[in-house]
Formats: C-alpha cells, structure tokens, sequence
C-alpha cells in the first residue's frame, strides 16, 4: 500500500506539470527502440552505422532530455497552487509534522530508486554509444559522402584491420577531448557544408607518432635489407610483364644493432633531425640540424634558406619521425599506372587482352565530372575501342572486355572521387620520391642542402636501395636467388 502511495504521489507530481508530461512522452516513445537496439547491438553487433548514430546521437539524448523533464516539472513546474512547496515554512513542517515526513520519507525512496535506475541506463548508453564513436563504421561511413576516399583507401591499406582511433586519437584523456572536439566541429562542418573539398591531410593534428606508431613497430629491430620485386605491365600489344628489382635498405634505428644505419637511420634515438618547412604541407624544407649524441649539431641549408626563412611566413620546426616519411600510412592513394598494373596482377584485369594496359590507362586518366560519368565513359570508351580494333575477339570472348571493364572501373574508383575533388595526385606520397624526383626523400636527399664546411645530405639512390633489375622480363637476379 505504501509503495502504491508513493507512485500515486509521483504520478499525480507529473500530472500537474506540462513539462514532466512532456518528458514521460518522450521516454515512453524511446525507451522500446532504445533499449531493444541496446540488447541487439551488445548480442548481434549492430554494423549499420546509420541506425546507431540514430540510435545513440538521437533517440538517447532525447531520453535523457525526457528524463530530466520528468523530474524538473514534478519539481520545479507544479503550477500555482504548488508555490508554497519550496517555502521555509513548507519545508519546516515536512520535517515536524509526522505524517508529512512519513510522506518526505516514501518521496525520497522513490527518488532514490528511480535515480537510481536512470543511473544504470544512463552508464549502459554512454558505454555502448562511445564504443559507438569509436568504431570504424562510425568514423568512415556515418558521414559517407565527405569520408569515403579516406574509407576506401583505408580499407585497401596494410592497417584496414587497425581502428581509426587507434592511430587518430590513441591512448590519453587529453587526445580523448582533443579528438570528439574536433569531431563535433567536423560534424557542424558537413551539416552545414562548410568542409574542405578535397579533406585536408591533418598533418598538424596527429598525435607524435612515437605515441602511435609505435606502439605495434619497433625501428630499432627492423634489421638487414629486404628484398622488393615490383610487376608492371608494358602499354604494348602483349602487355609484356617487367620487373624491377631493388634491395631496400631498411637498416636499424639502433639498439639491438651495433649502430644506426640504412633507412631507419633516421628515427635512430642516437641521431635526433630537426628540419624547418616554410610551407604548411611540409614540402619546402630549407635547413636541416642534425643533433649528435655528444650534443654537436651539424646545419645543412639551400642556397635560398634565408630568403625562405625571412619571407614573412612563421617557419615551422619540427623532430623527424615516422609520418615524415609514412605520411600515408593508412590512406594510400595509387597513381593511374600502379592502379592498373594492380589490377592486372590480381588478376582483376586480364592481361590476355591486348593492349588493355594502354587503353585501360587512357580511359582512367581524365577528370570526370562524376563517378557515374566516369563508370559510363569507361564502360563506352573500352568497348568502342576494342569493337573497332579486336570485334572477333569481342564476339568470341565478350567476357575478357567486360571483366576489363569491371576491373578498369574498380581502379578508378578506388583511387578517384570527383564528388571530393580527389584525383589522381592530389594526396602526396612521401614513401619514395615520385616519378619527378621532387617530393618523399628528395625534400632532403636533394645534394643542395649544405654545410658551411661543404657537407651535403647525398641524392643517391643507393643510400635506401641498391638497384638489381629494372624494367627486365626475366631479371637474371631472381634466377641466381631461387638457385642459391
């Protein structure tokens, strides 16, 4: 009977409140579709991330909303005739008068036991909803149209199996804050189409990468050279497989070698760089310091260093580490050429076709309006051309034109998003140091960065690999390797 008292007491608290009947209107409507998606998610995994960004960015902040009007009207909107509740003289026989503190007391344990309740629900939501915005679903496909070259790229990369947050925000409540900051106002960006077309690089908000990267690699333990073989395909008739063979250099950082050297050399604990870039992407570098153990430091600058320096812009100094050169570790773009050469060793494309490396080339390279556009001018393009030049070999084998279709349609949609204004080099690689020689390594390794005494930082190939084969069908190296 008590029990029944006080929940008689609590509802007619509401029915005297629009507000709290508002907020038990809103709780009764969610409360079926919050917690049944709840259950689902925790049981079955929920991957459609529509309907948890519905679920856990919608329908649970209008729960919580609905909660706290409940007991703001039963409180604080009673109308009227419940003014005096709040009043000394009000409060002071409550707890004098018997009967009126028999009723504070049942209050109290209902308030108590309703609070908590909703604290119960209230920490089951947050748990699931920030493991919510910490999936991957989240991050690259709630917002799907300015995300998905960065989903797409990230889905063919050597670390599609490494979570966003695990290299974006990391380990540490600071970079916790830092990074649902900077999504809240990355989401008012896209509800307001305000966001950058293409989407920026974030090379200024990464966390170090020794706080991520390495987490899973060790550079002081990548010991000894590593043998690359890399296949392409030749734009003539046969499109005549060649190879280049090359012996990277990959080296130590130090440790458990006997010293630094090769192409970890640089993030050696024993050999501290720090370099200036006069421009935000980091592509102008005109002096380098390098810092020795014994605390010497040795300053390598261009012939224009202080006209770059002193041309009005603040220069930026920076410690060399791991993203100067993996700056794409996860988001890896192909250019027109490897695209296809990709396909065709995966056997996507057939390279039985002839002249399929030169076409299929031809109709990927050019700016399309849309991806629609784009699917339909390769579609039209292959098989005009190939009806023209080869209709015999279309007529008996139609499927070799239209897997060379499907094939020259995935390379360019994996690489290409007119929609983002992303083309073909819009993102720069710095792993290498393109076919123009002016970016990756060649920031630096240029001969034109030079010390006082005439050192200079060497453009030799030879310092990161050894060349062994290019461009050979049979390189004679692999043949004494697989004897040996």
């Amino acid at each position: 009977m008590a029990q029944f008292e006080m929940v008689k007491d609590f509802f007619l608290g509401m029915s005297r409140s629009r507000v709290s009947l508002v907020g038990a209107m809103i709780v009764t409507l969610t409360t079926p579709f919050l917690f049944g998606y709840m259950l689902a998610d925790a049981i079955w995994h929920v991957k459609n991330p529509y309907v948890g960004g519905l679920v856990y960015l919608a329908l649970g902040p209008l729960f919580l909303i609905g909660l706290a009007l409940i007991f703001i009207g039963a409180f604080f909107f009673r109308g009227e005739r419940e003014v005096h509740l709040f009043t000394l003289e009000y409060l002071r026989k409550y707890f004098t008068e018997p009967g009126m503190f028999g009723r504070l007391r049942k209050n109290v344990f209902l308030i108590v036991l309703l609070t908590s309740i909703n604290f119960v629900v209230f920490s089951m939501f947050l748990y699931r909803a920030y493991h919510y915005m910490e999936s991957t679903a989240f991050c690259g496909q709630f917002c799907h149209t300015v995300m998905e070259p960065e989903y797409t790229a990230f889905q063919n990369s050597p670390h599609s199996r490494v979570g966003c947050v695990e290299c974006h925000i990391g380990a540490g409540a600071d970079w916790f804050v830092k990074s649902k900051i900077s999504g809240a106002r990355q989401l008012v960006a896209v509800v307001a189409d305000t966001y950058p077309t293409p989407i920026e690089t974030p090379v200024h908000g990464l966390r170090p990468a020794r706080e991520t990267c390495e987490q899973c690699h060790r550079p002081e333990l990548f010991h000894g050279d590593k043998l690359k073989v890399i296949q392409r395909f030749q734009p003539d008739e046969d499109n005549t497989l060649v190879k280049d063979v090359m012996l990277m250099k990959i080296g130590s950082a130090g440790d458990q070698a006997r010293d630094s050297h090769g192409i970890h050399w640089h993030v050696s604990p024993a050999n501290k760089i720090i370099y200036q870039a006069t421009d935000r992407s980091r592509m102008v570098i005109p002096e380098v310091r390098l810092v020795r153990p014994d605390g010497s430091e040795v300053v390598f600058r261009t012939d224009d260093a202080d006209e770059l320096l002193n041309a009005g812009t603040v220069p930026e100094t920076r410690e060399m580490d791991c993203i100067d050169c993996h700056n794409r570790p996860s988001h890896i773009y192909l250019a027109a050429d490897r695209a296809i050469d990709k396909k065709m060793v995966e056997g996507v494309i057939p390279r039985e076709l002839p002249y399929i490396k030169q076409q299929a080339l031809a109709v990927i390279s050019p700016e399309y309006a849309s991806d629609e556009a784009a699917m339909t001018a390769i579609e039209n393009k292959l098989t005009d051309w190939y009806e023209e030049n080869y209709p015999d070999l279309v007529s008996a084998q139609p499927q070799l034109l239209n897997q060379a279709i499907e094939g020259a349609r995935q390379a360019f949609s994996e690489n290409v998003f007119p929609q983002m204004k992303v083309g073909w080099d819009t993102y720069v690689n710095h792993l290498g140091h393109g076919e123009n020689f002016d970016i990756g390594c060649f920031r630096c390794h240029d001969d034109m960065h030079e010390t006082e005494a005439g050192e200079v930082i060497s453009g030799d190939c030879n310092l990161c690999h050894t060349l062994l084969a290019e461009g050979e069908k049979d390189p004679e190296i692999l043949e004494v390797l697989q004897v040996e």
